[in-house]
């Protein structure tokens, strides 16, 4: 026999080379000769195949083969294969089995995580009996003549707590029981459909809403028994189903009882559990079917209790009854009292129109406004409204608000999950609890609602599932939203945009931020004051009709108000030149300016950033420049040492001798104040984003040139180097920077302010009496100079 190494062996495999092909067949010749001795098995002694998991039992030992692992695997499959083939038991086919009581179990206490949706599905069932009922009545006109009103009926006894919904739908026959209600996620409307697609009548079927069958035992949330009595127009008996949360059985009888007997549809009959009984109140139940079925198309009616008033008389005492007799003169009259006599009727409960299925056209603005106070619990009217149908790929309607004010707290900006967008499948309402589903967060502040025929939703429908359909819904809503905007930004009444802008302006800025694919639908909507607007917001559009000819960029400075703003060095030389700069003055500003980049091909420029250019470089002048206060330059930084990058000659101040200007790539002074407040913020990383600064000073600035001077007589001068430190410190706060040390600061301006004030208002000592003497022969005092003493220095 021959052996291969690993290397010959992993050729072979890869290769098929014909240099192995000798070895090859040995190998096959000695599993032909194993494969006889496995034909002749024994029960004594086991082999395992080097090919599957497989076991045989044979006289033979393959101890004798002296087999390495994987050698002969490449032509060993196709042999082995054609045995198993012959030699295969015959597959058996099962079907999955359920413990019926486990998933009851977990039908009602983990599908569903709201347990008022009992209603929604209840109603819902009912509304589907309903529609199949009418629809089935097109064709046979008989299956209506026992009942013609289609409606469904909600009773309540809230002492004993049951709740009784009746449709007067096609009901089930006793066979239509076992397979809807006794076979667990079998659902009849699904069904139903199935049946109309393969008639091809599937186009009366859009107001079907069941599709999963478990929604019936969702009345096992609230209920520890549900009896169902149902007639069905097929058959001439009516049919008792019952059943128990706790039990895997249920019963089927016919009713008997004459009192029970309905001339068509359904019953439901719950029995509330202990804790749940206060769903049997009228008013809960009424706030429900409003909230979840209010637009359902079947009129829907709850027993409600109604009063009216009526004046009744009122029995007089015996002893006003004696005074009233004394009294001939005063003429009687009988007392009578108002009261409010009591009764239980019908009440229609929903509206089965919406107002969004309706013709645009058609639907006045007092209309949409009232839609909107009434189901948002709003009391003021919107600012803009947008009643909208999408069709194609995905279709669906929808009703969108802007609000005229942001909510108390204004905290939404945070968090998505507002509630805004009712969602609504079918008319069923499904949710309005999203996480950013239908909207992004920095538009939450929309409210609206969305209907819809086919959005993919869980069993218990009350969660959207993510998909390419719910992604497509959001991108036309966003799109619909802005449209809606920026038709509030283009009204001739100014004032209705900047109350929005005033309400909802950080939401936009947010979007600039998170939003990176509606850049272009948000910029043409922001607003910021300038340079030349302090007291009046323009846009970004305005700003850009007003650029100079040679302007290339559009130019900015963040800070914490207007009048910092407009009093900051940095805006020296561009005011000179007429250049408007925008003011960011609120703390979102700076960070959606970075996020959004540009605009219609405008950079967005930072004038507190170093390497500013305003399209007016002069090389020659600056070469001189720079000849010139170059050593200045150096003695400066030497002085300053670690605390600037670099220190320049500047082109953007005229009248201030210095400012402080940041990296490029670094915090502004703004962004590194708002860091610093952060209450969570990471303290590690200001020393990396504020670590370059560069020092710029004004060549043309008289304390300028006398350093100047001083770098080159004297640069060793103490008074000279403490000018530098302090033009340094009033530059670290007239550029927007906050000193390390305030009191050391504070120290090296009183010790100015000492010398320059030192004797000038301060009257003679008491007791100093000055000589008289002639003027002429006057000799002038000499005065004591006194060395000043740094603050903190003293003793």
């Amino acid at each position: 026999m021959h052996r291969l190494s690993r290397r010959s062996v992993s050729a072979v495999l890869r290769n098929g080379g014909t240099r192995y092909r000798n070895a090859s067949a040995s190998v096959t010749s000695s599993l032909d000769r194993l494969d006889e001795s496995v034909g002749q098995c024994h029960t004594k002694s086991r082999w395992y195949s080097v090919l599957n998991t497989g076991r045989c039992n044979t006289t033979g030992s393959i101890e004798s083969l002296n087999l390495k692992t994987g050698l002969f695997l490449g032509n060993r499959y196709e042999s082995t294969a054609a045995a198993s083939d012959a030699s295969d038991p015959p597959v058996e086919k099962y079907e999955y089995q359920a413990e019926v009581s486990r998933l009851m179990d977990l039908i009602v206490n983990s599908l569903y995580s709201n347990k008022e949706v009992f209603l929604r599905e209840l109603i819902s069932n009912a509304s589907d009996a309903l529609d199949k009922l009418r629809f089935l009545s097109v064709t046979d006109q008989g299956l209506l003549k026992d009942a013609v009103d289609l409606d469904i009926r909600i009773q309540t006894d809230k002492d004993n707590g049951i709740i009784t919904i009746t449709d007067s739908g096609i009901g089930m026959t006793r066979q239509e029981l076992i397979d809807c209600l006794g076979t667990i996620a079998q659902s009849g409307t699904a069904k139903f459909l199935k049946s109309l697609k393969e008639s091809k009548d599937a186009g009366a079927d859009s107001n079907l809403i069941g599709q999963f069958g478990v929604g019936f035992y969702s009345a096992f949330l609230v209920s520890d028994r549900v009896v169902v009595s149902t007639k069905s127009p097929k058959s001439d008996k009516q049919y008792l189903w019952e059943g128990e949360a706790n039990s895997s059985a249920y019963t089927i009888r016919e009713e008997t009882d004459p009192q029970n007997l309905i001339p068509r549809g359904t019953r439901l009959t719950l029995y509330l559990k202990r804790d749940d009984k206060g769903f049997a109140h009228p008013e809960r139940i009424e706030k429900l079917v409003k909230n979840y079925s209010q637009f359902v198309s079947f009129p829907i009616y709850t027993w409600q209790e109604k009063g009216f008033t009526k004046e009744v008389e009122v029995d007089e005492d015996s002893d006003d009854s004696t005074k009233a007799e004394q009294d001939d003169k005063i003429e009687k009259k009988k007392k009578t009292k108002k009261v409010v006599e009591k009764y239980w009727d019908w009440e229609l409960t929903n509206e089965t129109q919406p107002i969004w299925l309706r013709n645009p056209k058609e639907v006045t603005t007092e209309e949409y406004n009232e839609f909107y106070k009434k189901t948002f619990n709003e009391y003021l009217e919107p600012l803009a409204s947008s009643h909208f149908t999408t069709e194609g790929e995905v279709e669906f309607r929808s009703i969108l608000y802007v609000p005229s004010v942001a909510p108390m707290g204004k905290d939404d900006i945070a968090n998505p999950k507002t509630k805004n967008i009712r969602l609504y499948v079918k008319r069923v309402f499904i949710s309005d609890d999203f996480d950013g589903e239908l909207f992004p967060r920095y538009l939450s502040f929309v409210k609206g609602v969305v209907d819809s025929n086919d959005l993919p939703l869980n069993v218990s429908r009350e969660i959207l599932q993510e998909s390419r359909i719910v992604r497509i819904m959001k991108k036309r809503l966003v799109r619909k939203a802005f449209d809606m905007i920026l038709g509030i930004s283009m009204s001739e009444n100014r004032d209705d945009y900047e109350k929005f802008w005033e309400n909802f302006g950080k939401h936009l800025k947010l979007g600039c931020i998170e939003d990176r694919e509606n850049h272009k639908r948000l910029g043409p909507l922001l607003r910021f004051f300038s340079s030349q607007s302090e007291h009046e917001m323009i846009s970004l559009d305005e700003y850009v009709e007003n650029m100079k000819p040679d302007q290339k960029d559009i130019y900015y400075i963040a800070s914490d108000s207007v009048t910092s703003a407009k009093n900051t060095p940095f805006l020296e030389i561009l005011l000179e030149k007429d250049l408007e700069v925008l003011f960011l003055v609120d703390p979102i500003d700076e960070v959606a300016i970075q996020s959004l980049k540009s605009y219609k091909e405008k950079n967005f420029i930072d004038i507190s950033k170093e390497d500013l250019d305003i399209g007016d470089k002069n090389e020659e002048k600056e070469k001189e420049m720079k000849q010139e206060f170059g050593e200045t330059c150096n003695w400066i930084k030497q002085r300053l040492g670690d605390k600037v990058a670099s220190v320049q000659i500047s082109s953007r101040l005229s009248t201030s001798p210095c400012v402080l200007v940041s990296g490029r790539f670094g915090w502004s002074a703004n962004m590194e104040r708002l860091m610093k407040a952060q209450t969570v913020g990471d303290t590690s990383s200001l020393e990396f984003m504020r670590g370059r600064r560069v020092f710029e000073i004004n060549p043309q600035h008289p304390i300028i040139k006398t350093l100047n001077a001083a770098s080159k007589s004297s640069p060793n001068d103490e008074e000279a180097l403490r000018a530098i430190d302090l033009l340094y410190d009033t530059a670290l706060i007239s550029s927007g920077f906050t000193p390390e040390n305030p009191s050391q600061l504070g120290g090296k301006i009183y010790e100015m302010m000492g010398m320059a004030l030192s004797d000038k208002w301060t009257p003679p000592a008491v007791g100093y009496h000055q000589p008289v003497t002639s003027s002429h022969n006057a000799e002038p005092l000499e005065a004591e100079v006194v060395e000043p003493v740094e603050a903190g220095n003293q003793k």
